[in-house]
């Protein structure tokens, strides 16, 4: 199984906003964060929130494995990530929030992703 490398998963995500040509500041304003903890996140000295990561991932429009472990494709699972399914638009008209919804198909999508090893 693979484990999550914080340390990483920072860089990825400084490169892929200095490749926006972003500044911290303005990637932290779009994710609702202190610039001083994007900047703990990129250093990987922080563990961000699933909440955080969905905001960043949405910001930068970059897919959650390609953050997570570097991968460059997409499988279908985690396509679902960024294109809700019938069935979570359907949820979301009973009372259950789209984010919620979100935060579930992302965890089922890193475990997926983790367990591939």
């Amino acid at each position: 199984m693979k484990e999550l490398d914080y340390g990483r998963i920072g860089e990825r995500i400084r490169q892929v906003r200095k490749a926006r040509g972003w500044s911290q500041d303005i990637l932290a304003k779009k994710c609702g964060i202190s610039m001083s903890f994007l900047g703990h996140i990129e250093r990987g000295t922080r563990i961000m929130s699933i909440e955080t990561f969905v905001n960043i991932c949405k910001a930068l429009d970059t897919g959650a494995d390609e953050l997570l472990f570097g991968v460059a494709g997409t499988s279908d699972s985690v396509l679902e990530l960024w294109e809700p399914s019938q069935k979570a638009k359907k949820q979301a008209g009973t009372g259950e929030s789209d984010s919620y919804s979100m935060y579930v198909r992302i965890m089922k999508s890193v475990a997926e992703i983790m367990n591939e090893t």
